[in-house]
């Protein structure tokens, strides 16, 4: 199963990074082959549709799950369409989301906000 992770840093200790559409880096994680690869976010310094273009990345590389800390409502429409689960992220390293996600101990994300349409923070 591949996992991603919106991160602040190319690092498995870098933490979940506020922003999903805006974030600099995925974190891609792969738990049957315990590898992992960042993959930079080519929509972050778009003036808008930042969360539509950084779903498309997570769609694009065959994700299974999503981990982040919130979520504007049209990359959730864009992830929802194309079946990637969306988890909540606990406060910690993209690392401890993984142990997290692995054990079973991380929630779906429930809370979709409106985006923040072409206003940094999305």
């Amino acid at each position: 199963m591949k996992i991603i992770i919106p991160v602040d840093e190319k690092s498995l200790i870098s933490n979940v990074c506020v922003s999903f559409g805006r974030t600099p880096y995925f974190l891609v994680y792969d738990t049957e082959t315990k590898k992992s690869i960042f993959i930079d976010n080519t929509g972050a310094a778009t003036s808008g549709s930042a969360g539509i273009r950084a779903a498309q990345i997570v769609v694009d590389n065959k994700i299974d799950s999503l981990i982040t800390s919130r979520l504007g409502g049209n990359a959730a429409n864009v992830l929802k369409s194309a079946e990637i689960r969306i988890y909540k992220s606990i406060e910690g390293s993209a690392k401890d989301n993984i142990d997290t996600f692995i054990e079973g101990k991380l929630s779906l994300l429930e809370e979709i906000h409106e985006g923040f349409h072409g206003q940094r923070g999305n």
